[in-house]
């Protein structure tokens, strides 16, 4: 489906479905409230699915990897090399996220979005390959235009395919070294805030390589000129292939009233990409936890999210989004298992 079918395809939330969802959490036997705001996350899910008593069974992680020209120049703790070797991890299921969707009964899609690597033929690797990695920032733009365009449409045809499989929620993955500085990029180009504001140490890196990482943000964005009213523009002239297939992924699920599960950095950086695209799919997004990255809370902030969790998570993979879906999940589960004050037999008048 074409991105411009996709974007006019989003529906408005039902109202409908979160009023009956808000009725029955205060005929819980509780006091109202008391589940803080598993309470409202449970109404937002009904607004999202158009379910009064939403079921979250179906629950998928959708991991992509992308490679970056300005990896190169220094702006990351770990070297390029690294992007394959992790793939490959994440596909014998030993990283993190291997670990957290198991725990949360969720399976991993990974998708090879730009990879500078020719993978073996894998039964669980999907190949989406813009191409081998994305320019430099640098230099002028990651990519063309039309490269932009492929990878959030590919990111769709992915989500598509996983929805006709079965999907409840999803939630959303990163793997490229070196890509939180185009997340940086995208994040200071869309909110307007100076990037020393934004740009955090991403994999670890020193002073001295925050210092190279921020001089080095604030002249790709001086060199490419992203149109912040452009989202398309935006991932094209400083982003990466991964957060256009996450963008695609956002924008994919909402058009199906699907939730998304923002994981962190990267996976915001996608969000706001969307948004930028398509503003009317800001609604389906719920943001899994405030990153340890610096600039992830303006992000936040400019998205309209307020994080599930604040952990200090700063890995990315899909880890926070994981977790973020048992707390969605839960929070299902008490609005439709639990029994109101009427089925209970149980007054919810205080007494005299």
């Amino acid at each position: 489906m074409t991105l411009k079918c996709v974007t006019d395809g989003i529906p408005e939330p039902d109202a409908h479905a979160a009023e009956a969802a808000r009725a029955r959490q205060a005929a819980l036997t509780k006091p109202q409230g008391s589940l803080g705001r598993l309470e409202e996350l449970s109404i937002r899910l009904a607004a999202i699915t158009g379910r009064p008593l939403p079921v979250i069974k179906d629950k998928v992680i959708i991991t992509m990897a992308g490679d970056h020209g300005v990896a190169q120049d220094g702006v990351s703790a770990y070297p390029p090399e690294v992007t394959p070797q992790m793939v490959l991890n994440f596909l014998s299921g030993g990283a993190a996220i291997n670990v957290l969707a198991r725990h949360v009964g969720a399976r991993i899609v990974v998708v090879d979005m730009g990879v500078d690597y020719d993978f073996d033929p894998h039964p669980h690797l999907l190949v989406k390959k813009v191409a081998h990695g994305t320019n430099s920032i640098l230099c002028g733009p990651a990519m063309t235009r039309e490269q932009a365009e492929q990878a959030v449409e590919a990111g769709i045809e992915v989500v598509e395919a996983e929805i006709a499989k079965g999907l409840d929620i999803v939630g959303t993955g990163d793997m490229g070294i070196g890509n939180t500085t185009p997340s940086a990029a995208i994040a200071a180009a869309l909110t307007g805030e100076p990037v020393s504001k934004i740009v955090g140490r991403g994999t670890g890196v020193d002073d001295a390589g925050l210092a190279r990482k921020v001089e080095i943000i604030e002249r790709a964005l001086d060199i490419n000129k992203p149109d912040p009213i452009d989202g398309l523009d935006v991932l094209a002239r400083v982003g990466g292939f991964e957060i256009g297939g996450l963008a695609g992924v956002i924008l994919g699920a909402a058009a199906h009233r699907k939730p998304v599960m923002v994981d962190g950095f990267i996976s915001t950086a996608a969000a706001l990409i969307a948004i930028a695209i398509a503003p009317q799919v800001r609604p389906y997004l719920i943001a899994a936890h405030r990153s340890q990255e610096q600039g992830h809370g303006i992000m936040l902030e400019w998205a309209g999210l307020e994080p599930l969790l604040d952990i200090d998570l700063r890995l990315g993979e899909g880890t926070g989004a994981a977790l973020g879906i048992s707390l969605a999940e839960a929070a299902c589960k008490i609005l439709s298992e639990m029994a109101t004050f009427e089925e209970a037999g149980v007054s919810d008048k205080e007494e005299e």
